[in-house]
């Protein structure tokens, strides 16, 4: 059996995508509707890719591929992303 990692480890290949620490946002999952931080997911890495799946009900909500010079992100298990942003 495969033991996935926390959603901590999101932190630096999103990091690069997003401007926030995407992993202190809170995720809503679409399938069951749970609130976490993302960095509560169950993180798979074994594969082309990484996938993160709902603590709650073990959906998958976001998976995210990387190939030169690209990156495929798919948040479609999400229904809402809830940044912190900073005061201005």
């Amino acid at each position: 059996m495969i033991t996935p990692l926390d959603g901590n480890v999101l932190a630096g290949p999103l990091g690069e995508l997003f401007a926030v620490d995407i992993t202190s946002a809170m995720g809503q999952c679409a399938s069951c509707g749970a609130r976490n931080p993302m960095a509560m997911a169950r993180v798979y890495t074994d594969a082309p890719g990484m996938v993160a799946r709902c603590r709650s009900c073990d959906a998958v909500i976001l998976r995210l591929v990387r190939a030169a010079g690209r990156a495929w992100l798919d948040m479609s298990g999400i229904s809402s992303l809830q940044l912190r942003m900073s005061s201005e």
